[in-house]
């Protein structure tokens, strides 16, 4: 029962900052027109990556599809991680390092789901047709 509600609340936590950044990505607010400039992927790296994480996040909450929303997390997260450490810098439009955090942060959380669900991998990558 620990277990459970502990694996809930890191779920909670992946899907509220995969969903919180959302409005800015589909919006075009300044800071997410911004990196994505900088990234040279404005506007599609920043609307489709906004489509990534907007179907990891339901994912995440299906029991049957954490595993497959928890790695498209990751994987975002990870792009994310290495963009701030190689083009973006870990602060951002000075918001001491705000993004960065959270994307380690998210990426916690999805790894600590991809073990949770690491059994149902074989399943993820049997094709059933």
């Amino acid at each position: 029962m620990k277990n459970s509600i502990f694996i809930w609340i890191v779920k909670l936590i992946a899907v509220i900052i995969l969903v919180q950044t959302l409005f800015f990505k589909f919006t075009g607010a300044e800071e997410s027109v911004y990196i994505f400039s900088k990234l040279g992927a404005e506007p599609f790296g920043r609307i489709g990556s906004g489509v990534v994480e907007l179907i990891a996040s339901i994912l995440i909450l299906i029991p049957r599809t954490t595993l497959l929303g928890a790695l498209m997390g990751a994987g975002t997260m990870l792009g994310a991680i290495f963009s701030h450490l190689f083009i973006l810098g870990i602060e951002v439009k000075n918001d001491g390092g705000e993004l960065f955090t959270l994307a380690i942060i998210t990426l916690l959380c999805c790894t600590i789901l991809i073990f949770q669900n690491k059994n149902k991998l074989p399943d993820l990558l049997r094709l059933k047709i």
